[in-house]
């Protein structure tokens, strides 16, 4: 089975370094509290060290990637998902859909009907740990296994 990681930009646009800003568009991760969901491949590993001081990052299950589709996916004109939609797209379910994006079978990006991201709002009652340190130095940013209890409160 195919690990699965959900990303989350926590740090804003302002003096950003040009490759750094190259691979958070190549995520569509250009504002803040944007979140996607890619494989955990080589290639993304190495998106994700280069943009490592402004986005967290998480593995994550088929239960938070469904939340976050019916809460948060949204077509073109920012319009809510419904189930005739996720249909046409040759799912049965929105649990189909979550299970296929966990498993690695369809990356987001390639889904042209659903936006490649998720724009979350800031977390009811703040961030518990610094948004300017890595998780290692009591902060938020990096690889963070309590990214899944963040997003929960930022849905």
């Amino acid at each position: 089975m195919a690990k699965t990681l959900l990303v989350v930009r926590i740090r804003g646009t302002v003096n950003v370094r040009e490759p750094v800003k190259r691979v958070l568009e190549q995520l569509h991760l250009t504002k803040r509290f944007r979140a996607t969901i890619i494989p955990d491949t080589p290639d993304y590993r190495g998106m994700l060290k280069v943009a490592k001081d402004h986005i967290a990052w998480c593995y994550v299950d088929a239960s938070l990637i469904l939340k976050l589709i019916k809460e948060r996916g949204r077509k073109e004109g920012w319009k809510p998902l419904t189930l005739n939609e996720i249909k046409k797209m040759n799912f049965n379910s929105f649990n189909d859909l979550a299970e296929s994006l966990e498993k690695g079978k369809i990356v987001l990006k390639e889904i042209k009907e659903i936006k490649p991201f998720f724009a979350l709002s800031p977390p009811k009652g703040g961030f518990k740990r610094s948004t300017r340190r890595p998780y290692s130095q009591k902060g938020v940013l990096g690889e963070n296994p309590e990214l899944i209890s963040i997003v929960e409160k930022m849905i």
